[in-house]
């Protein structure tokens, strides 16, 4: 099994750590260590999920595992939250801390790993999800106004 070194984050970026967690992941199925390689991709998870692409990488990762193990449950839950994942990403909300695995629900917000806690200041995210509803708002103004001609 490979170790979960996993450092001090304080001292790099956000990328980096989430980059970290990744090749983590790579190198743990790699070396046929499943469960690891998924524990890395929860953690990887945890980090991406509030940018479009790092969120949609962890959860196509996710869904090679649940088709490697041919876990039916896995690969549902995967294809679900790859869906899911375009309007979470409009509206800026994610649940703070969720693992992304289908053995948790997709909308629970968990404990952050202690050590990735300075990567998430809470004002800052209730801020993005306010300013995306508001431009949702301003967006279905403008569509009704459009259409009501």
């Amino acid at each position: 099994m490979i170790e979960c070194n996993q450092g001090d984050v304080m001292s790099i970026s956000l990328d980096e750590a989430f980059r970290n967690e990744m090749n983590a992941a790579r190198i743990a199925w790699s070396a046929g260590d499943l469960d690891t390689a998924f524990h890395r991709l929860e953690r990887a998870h945890i980090l991406g999920q509030r940018r479009l692409w790092t969120h949609l990488v962890t959860h196509i990762w996710m869904l090679g595992i649940g088709w490697h193990r041919r876990d039916r449950r896995e690969i549902a839950g995967q294809i679900l939250r790859l869906i899911a994942t375009f309007p979470g990403a409009l509206i800026g909300w994610v649940p703070a801390g969720n693992t992304g695995g289908a053995n948790v629900s997709a909308l629970k917000p968990m404990p952050l790993p202690p050590e990735f806690e300075a990567y998430f200041v809470r004002d800052n995210m209730q801020r993005n999800v306010i300013l995306r509803l508001m431009l949702l708002g301003m967006l279905a103004a403008v569509a009704t106004f459009i259409v009501s001609g």
